[in-house]
C-alpha cells in the first residue's frame, strides 16, 4: 500500500512504527503497561493493527525484542572484537553493561523474563533468545582465554551462564539500586582482579608442546 497524498502510510512503515512503539512502551511502562492500546497510541496506529501484523501484544513484543537484540549484537560483536586479554574483555562488558542500562535494553530483556513466571508459554520463546547471547559470550571467553589456566578453571559455558544471570538480576536489583554504585562496584572488583589474574591467563603448552588454542580434539573444547 503506497503513502496517498493524504499522508497514509505504507504496510511496512506501519510496522516499523508498533515495532519501536512496542520496544518503547515495554522499556518505559513495563509488561503489564504494554498493553495494544498502549502501543498503537504511541505508534499513533489502530490497536487492531497489532494483532493484524503481529497476532497478537506478546508476539510484537518478542518481535520487538528480536529486533533490538539483532541491532546489539551487531553493536557488541564490534565492541568485544578489539578485546584480547582478560582487562580488556571485563571493560568490554561493563561499556555493553552501561549502554544496555542507558538505552533501556536491560529492562526490555528482564521484563519479558519476569513476565513468563506466569506465561509458561513465553518460556521457550525467552530461552531461544538467550542462547544466541550465551553463545556470544561463549566464543568471545574461548577467544580471549581458552588454553589458560583461567580459561579451564572457569569454563566459557558456565561463565556465559554467570553473566545472563547477572545481567537479570541487575534490573531487579536496580530497585535497590538507584544510582547504580553497587553495580559499578561490582564491576569495579572485576576490573582490579583481572590485571592480578596474568599469569592464569596465559597459554597452556598443548600435547605434544604446541603452544595456543584450540586444544587437541581429544581434550574437548
Amino acid at each position: 500500500m503506497a503513502r496517498s497524498g493524504g499522508g497514509r502510510r505504507t504496510s511496512e512503515e506501519t510496522k516499523e512504527r508498533l515495532l519501536a512503539a512496542a520496544g518503547e512502551v515495554l522499556r518505559e511502562e513495563g509488561y503489564a503497561g504494554a498493553s495494544a492500546r498502549a502501543i498503537a497510541t504511541r505508534a499513533e496506529a489502530n490497536s487492531a493493527l497489532v494483532f493484524y501484523h503481529f497476532g497478537g501484544v506478546d508476539q510484537l513484543l518478542l518481535a520487538a525484542l528480536d529486533r533490538s537484540s539483532a541491532e546489539r549484537m551487531a553493536m557488541y560483536r564490534e565492541v568485544t572484537a578489539r578485546a584480547g586479554t582478560l582487562e580488556e574483555l571485563v571493560e568490554a562488558a561493563m561499556r555493553i553493561y552501561r549502554t544496555d542500562l542507558e538505552r533501556g535494553y536491560v529492562t526490555e530483556f528482564s521484563e519479558l523474563v519476569a513476565a513468563a513466571v506466569t506465561k509458561p508459554e513465553l518460556r521457550e520463546e525467552i530461552r531461544a533468545r538467550s542462547e544466541p547471547w550465551i553463545a556470544f559470550i561463549e566464543h568471545e571467553w574461548n577467544r580471549v582465554l581458552g588454553g589458560s589456566a583461567l580459561g579451564r578453571l572457569l569454563p566459557a559455558r558456565e561463565v556465559a551462564y554467570g553473566a545472563i544471570t547477572f545481567y537479570l538480576g541487575v534490573n531487579l536489583f536496580s530497585v535497590l539500586d538507584e544510582d547504580h554504585s553497587r553495580t559499578e562496584a561490582v564491576f569495579g572488583l572485576a576490573a582490579g582482579l583481572a590485571p592480578r589474574a596474568k599469569l592464569l591467563t596465559l597459554r597452556l603448552p598443548r600435547r605434544g608442546g604446541n603452544v595456543g588454542w584450540p586444544p587437541d580434539e581429544e581434550e574437548g573444547a
